[in-house]
């Protein structure tokens, strides 16, 4: 069997360590298989669970556990073979395995931070005010970088290098790059400012009397800010100038105000006082103000051609469709007021007075 082997060139079957290999890969198919509908059945589990930590964890586990598994059977493969065969590349069977597995176990935490985010932005979609999406996204991001950083480290050292000379060299180039990269730099640590004082969050509507922006928080990125616009375009906001401008945050707000000045004709000036009267008694019990805000209603000015008074009260809703029917309301009210006192709501007039001429004296003959 041997010389047919031989003969035909498969003597490479003919190994003696060759069952042993195929015995090692056979082990690992079997338990990846094994690991597989365990953690299939251990996952269902978890689902029934309110906790978003078990089942992230084992959806994370699931493909960094296999290619660990898979890095050590070939490890156990290569020592086989080694052991038999003395292959040079047994060198680096070492280094690198211990690379492969530090890469698994930092593509685990990275699943695990992308899985445990998205489970605690899930139920935000029910209750908004549970979850802040800018502050998970925040935190998820810096994991990420931390995981990355940390892994660099860790695989250097493990090839040898010296971290030290590595963190020393990092620190003379952060320098260089510092100076060349300062607007990076300072987009960056403005996008840190955003996540840690939360001045808007995503979905919130925001303005800045300093610039011309105002529209819809889309994404807060580490280099800029998406807000979209209410005429539908993009703007694209570097974070640094999120420093250095004022921000309003009308999403924020507890009421909205109506304040609105309303002419009378000065023929209706005994009128005015009963007007004003009537319409502070409809704004009070009108189920839309905000009684417990301020709430004024004075005659203010004569003006050119009007009486002018003014009201100035909230709605209780910050809703701007609402706000806005609830505005027509109290004006059309207003009016009808007005109309039942029988007066009149002022427009610009002009009134010219002529004297009459007086008749001269006829000249005596």
């Amino acid at each position: 069997m041997n010389n047919l082997l031989q003969q035909f060139d498969f003597s490479f079957f003919a190994a003696s360590w060759l069952p042993q290999v195929v015995l090692v890969i056979v082990a690992i198919i079997v338990l990846n298989v094994g690991v597989y509908f365990l953690l299939r059945k251990i996952e269902k589990i978890a689902l029934l669970s309110p906790s978003i930590w078990d089942d992230a964890l084992i959806k994370a586990t699931r493909k960094p556990l296999t290619l660990i598994l898979w890095v050590t059977g070939a490890t156990f493969v290569i020592e086989i073979v080694h052991s038999h065969l003395g292959t040079p590349v047994y060198d680096f069977v070492t280094p690198t395995r211990s690379t492969l597995i530090i890469i698994a176990l930092a593509w685990f935490l990275m699943r695990l931070i992308g899985q445990a985010s998205r489970n605690m932005l899930a139920p935000s979609e029910a209750a908004e005010d549970a979850i802040d999406r800018t502050t998970v996204d925040a935190l998820s991001k810096l994991g990420r970088v931390t995981v990355i950083i940390l892994t660099a480290l860790v695989i250097l050292q493990t090839l040898g290098f010296s971290i030290s000379g590595v963190l020393a060299f990092g620190g003379i180039g952060g320098i260089a790059v510092g100076f060349a990269a300062k607007d990076m730099l300072a987009n960056f640590f403005g996008g840190l400012t955003i996540y840690l004082d939360r001045p808007f969050v995503v979905g919130e509507w925001i303005r800045s009397p300093d610039k011309e922006i105002e529209g819809t928080v889309e994404y807060i990125g580490w280099r800029q800010t998406r807000v979209r616009g209410f005429n539908k375009n993009p703007i694209y906001v570097p974070n640094s100038l999120f420093t250095t401008i004022v921000v309003e945050n009308p999403t924020r707000m507890t009421n909205r105000r109506i304040k609105e000045t309303i002419g009378i004709r000065y023929a209706d000036l005994n009128k005015i006082g009963a007007i004003i009267t009537e319409v502070k008694t409809m704004l009070q019990s009108h189920p839309e103000i905000d009684t417990d805000a301020t709430l004024i209603v004075n005659f203010i000015s004569f003006s050119a051609s009007s009486l002018d008074f003014f009201i100035y009260t909230f709605t209780k809703t910050v809703d701007w469709i609402q706000f806005h029917e609830v505005k027509q309301d109290i004006l059309l009210k207003i009016a009808l007021i007005i109309q039942a006192q029988g007066a009149e709501i002022a427009f610009p007039t002009r009134t010219l007075h002529i004297e009459a001429e007086t008749a001269e004296a006829p000249e005596p003959d």
